[in-house]
């Protein structure tokens, strides 16, 4: 089985008042499509884009994202 990388910016979004896609690609400089392919694992962002997400949710990046 292929591992792929897994992630929790949905859930993180909700529980910050429910903030939009487009509020995080703002934050982290980003396309809000870009969000919306990483949210859905088509897409695996750079290092800096991982660790602004993460940064910006105040979590450390495991919490953010996933490797399985």
């Amino acid at each position: 089985m292929a591992k792929r990388i897994t992630n929790n910016i949905r859930r993180l979004r909700f529980d910050a008042d429910e903030m939009t896609q487009q509020m995080l690609a703002d934050v982290v400089g980003v396309s809000r499509q870009t969000i919306v392919a990483i949210e859905k694992g088509k897409y695996s962002p750079s290092l800096e884009v991982a660790f602004k997400i993460a940064e910006y949710f105040n979590v450390p990046l495991e919490v953010v994202f996933q490797y399985q």
